[in-house]
């Protein structure tokens, strides 16, 4: 039987109450960010609703953002919301399937990070609400 190999991500020593993971290469991460922008805001409160009343998320930020980029060759310069989406890498593709449904963007923006440190206890409700 092989070890296998782990990666530790240690909590900032400044922050105590983070828990530390040890967490094998071969495993995701237990918890999860997804990023989308979208415009206008009544689109993404209805995403955000549609995500948390799913189960998908268990909780959605929306913030005002200015977005600057390139679209098929010319600048944009837009108003948009942030949606932070806290999740489950088990629950990241059916959310990302939703938004691609709901969402008037060609190209959705829909970014996944992993959670390596956090709140214990906020994390566990993450995990209790995306699996009911």
């Amino acid at each position: 039987m092989t070890k296998e190999k782990q990666v530790f991500y240690p909590a900032p020593p400044e922050i105590t109450y983070f828990r530390e993971r040890v967490i094998p290469i071969s495993m995701e991460p237990p918890d999860a960010v997804v990023i989308l922008s979208t415009s206008p805001r009544e689109y993404s409160e209805k995403i955000a609703e549609a995500l948390v009343e799913g189960r998908l998320a268990a909780c959605v930020n929306i913030a005002g953002v200015r977005s600057i980029y390139r679209w098929k060759g010319e600048m944009q310069h837009d108003n948009e919301d942030l949606l932070i989406i806290k999740t489950t890498p088990k629950r990241a593709n059916e959310a990302i399937s939703v938004i691609r449904e709901m969402h008037t963007y060609e190209l959705p923006e829909a970014i996944v990070l992993p959670i390596m440190h956090g709140f214990d206890a906020y994390l566990r409700w993450v995990e209790e609400e995306t699996t009911k």
